[in-house]
Formats: structure tokens, sequence, C-alpha cells
């Protein structure tokens, strides 16, 4: 199968209209709907159910738009690692969130270096929950993050496991209690990744000040790893133990197929300098101060 015919139907997927994906691709309607239905005669597969004023996908439509992204991000990522392998210097590059990475990313790159078969690190700079699709698309190499994500076409190892604390304004109501529970934000036992979700999608963070920013102007109440407290203390900003929330997971990712020394070295740094730390939290982040 080519490649041409599942980006046209992924443009149609994610459109559903064919006007609309054939003004997208810089074609015009005709040949994309005549590629459609070669590319549903080549699969023996109904793809989209037409009528005269909806375009819906069908259950193997749904399917195949899963599997096309990934194999089109494939394609990609194979040729920008090519590129990069190609290159007069080669570079590992490792995608890390602003002030996510847990007090590690120096040891670790440190630890790194002195391995025989690292090359230069360029670190990329992230939002939240961008790292998957870089490493599928070839931009990374690696990637520090944390769970869940969505672990499609990647391995990982767990670096460290550590408790949350809420972050919260000094003059939030639940700022004069010991401790911040679930319940206390109307939060359930399973919710709590949805809502990390909405706080991060409401407040387009790109990084932990501007999040803290609006934790203390804006009331915003938030779950943080509990090393956050100890490395960002912030005027306006109190910390108070979360002891219902689920752990803080941090893992290094890469994606499956890779099979680069260097990558291998870089995971190789992380899981040292991660167990030579013991708690899981690094040096001096044990507490979770205030």
């Amino acid at each position: 199968m080519e490649s041409r015919p599942l980006r046209y139907f992924v443009a149609v997927a994610e459109e559903l209209n064919f006007a609309r994906a054939a003004d997208r691709l810089g074609i015009s309607p005709p040949p994309l709907s005549r590629a459609i239905r070669q590319l549903e005669r080549e699969l023996g597969v109904t793809l989209f159910e037409r009528t005269t004023h909806h375009v819906t996908l069908t259950p193997a439509g749904t399917v195949l738009l899963t599997e096309a992204r990934l194999a089109l991000d494939a394609l990609e990522a194979a040729g920008r690692r090519a590129r990069r392998a190609a290159a007069a210097e080669p570079k590992l590059v490792l995608a890390v969130k602003a002030d996510g990475d847990a007090g590690l990313l120096e040891p670790v790159l440190g630890k790194y270096a002195a391995d025989p078969a690292a090359v230069p690190v360029e670190v990329r700079l992230c939002g939240w929950g961008e790292q998957p699709g870089l490493l599928r698309r070839g931009e990374a190499d690696a990637a520090l993050l944390h769970e869940p994500y969505d672990r499609t076409g990647l391995d990982a190892e767990t670096l460290t496991t550590e408790p949350r604390v809420a972050a919260l304004a000094a003059t939030h109501a639940l700022a004069a209690r010991e401790e911040v529970l679930l319940a206390d934000v109307d939060l359930g036992p399973g919710d709590l990744d949805r809502y990390l979700d909405e706080v991060a999608a409401r407040g387009h963070d790109r990084d932990l000040a501007q999040l803290l920013t609006r934790v203390a102007l804006d009331g915003l109440v938030t779950f943080l790893p509990a090393s956050v407290a100890d490395r960002y203390p912030r005027p306006g900003v109190v910390y108070r133990p979360a002891p219902d929330t689920p752990p803080s997971v941090l893992a290094i990712a890469w994606p499956q197929q890779s099979r680069s020394p260097a990558v291998a070295a870089l995971v190789r740094a992380a899981t040292a300098v991660a167990e030579a730390h013991g708690t899981g939290l690094p040096p001096g982040t044990e507490g979770a101060g205030a």
C-alpha cells in the first residue's frame, strides 16, 4: 500500500468532508473521491458512509485511521532519523517538558557523557503531553515523561515514583489544612488524570512557572510531584500532602524500533542515576515542604 492513498484517507477522515479535505491536500474533490474508492476496493472494505449531507467513518475506517496515522508517522520518522544519522556530527534529541524531569536531567546527562557510546545531546523542551508524538514522528530519540501517556510504538523504563502534593494559593481556604484530599476539590479516585488534563488544556501552560502563576492568582488547585515543593518554592503558593492521590511516575521512553547504541546508553545512564537515588526522588526532595 502506498503512502499517498493513506494521506488522502486521513485527510477525509479528519475533516469528514471531501471538499475540505481536497482543499487541505491541494487537489480537487473528484480525484480525491476516486482515490478513496480505489483504496476501498483494494482493501475490500467500506471506509466511509456517505450521504448527501454527511460523511462518517465505518468501523473499518475507524481502525484504519489509527493504523494509518501510525504508519505515516513511522514513514516521517524514518526519514528524520536517516537524515540525522547522515549528519556530519550525529546527535541525540531528548524531549523533556520544562520542569518535568524531577531534577534528574543534569545528573543523567552527566552520567551519559561518560559512556563510550554517548553523542552530543540536544534537549528539546516541550509542553504537556507532547513527548510521545515527538518520539513517534522521529523528532526526538528519547523522552522523559510522566505517566499516563500513549505508549503506542514506545518502550519505556520507570525512573521515579513519588507521592503528590496539592499546590494552592496561600489565601485558598484549603491552605489552612494539613493535607488536601481529592474529595476536597470534588474529585473521585479515578478522576485525577482527567482533571490534570483539563487544568493543562485550560491554561495552555508551557512550563511550571506559568502553572504556578495561575495557582497563585486564579485560585486553581492542582496536584504535582512532591519533589516540586522543594525545588520550586514560590511566594503566594503553598504545598500540602495529598495522600489519596496516585503516585507520580516518571519514565524514560524511546521508539520500539530504535537500535541506537546512543539511546541505549542514555537509558542505562537514566536508570543508573534513578537507582542511585534510592528513594526514587532526587536528593533533598524527600519532604513536601510548605
